[in-house]
């Protein structure tokens, strides 16, 4: 028995899409005060910009994090994630109007513009262009277009070993494709 995607206006981030992203992102650097562990705000890869918490950039009223922010609890952290999604997640469903997917298909590519933004999302080489023809198999495929941070091609190996800067963000990429091409009928 196959089964059918739904149109992306119709669909959110589930938990587990939201669990997923909590868990790729990692936290801040831990500190404690008063016996509280609290995370700090810090850049998370060379030419990143200041994070918090879980992988959040601004805060609700679109306030840039800065280093000189003080530190959050993890609840804190949480709810800041949450609000990165749903404010992403908009802009997302416009963008793709008339486009069905599955709900792992949908909280793969909200990942991803949380990581790399909306603007990234509709530029030509992203998975939305593929998407836009109906071409699924091809969104997939240009996720492993997006491996570079500041510049660097964090795909690439250092004497046949993953490179220090930023392989992490390779792994993710390979990691959403893998997923992607999994749900594909």
């Amino acid at each position: 028995m196959s089964r059918a995607r739904t149109l992306a206006t119709a669909l959110t981030l589930s938990a587990a899409g939201l669990l997923g992203w909590i868990a790729s992102e990692g936290d801040s650097p831990v500190v404690k005060q008063g016996g509280v562990e609290l995370l700090a705000p810090h850049i998370p890869t060379k030419g990143d910009v200041p994070t918090i918490g879980h992988g959040s950039t601004r805060y609700e009223d679109g306030t840039r994090v800065t280093l000189a922010d003080p530190p959050i609890t993890r609840q804190r952290a949480e709810q800041l994630a949450r609000a990165l999604h749903e404010e992403e997640e908009q802009r997302f469903r416009a963008s793709i109007p008339g486009v069905e997917l599955f709900q792992e298909e949908y909280d793969l590519y909200v990942d991803f513009t949380g990581q790399y933004g909306i603007g990234n999302w509709r530029k030509p080489k992203s998975p939305r262009t593929w998407l836009l023809k109906g071409d699924y198999i091809g969104a997939c495929k240009a996720l492993l277009n997006w491996r570079f941070a500041a510049g660097y091609d964090c795909s690439t190996t250092i004497n046949g070993k993953p490179n220090r800067r930023c392989w992490g963000v390779w792994e993710r990429q390979l990691q959403r494709y893998k997923q992607c091409m999994a749900v594909q009928p």
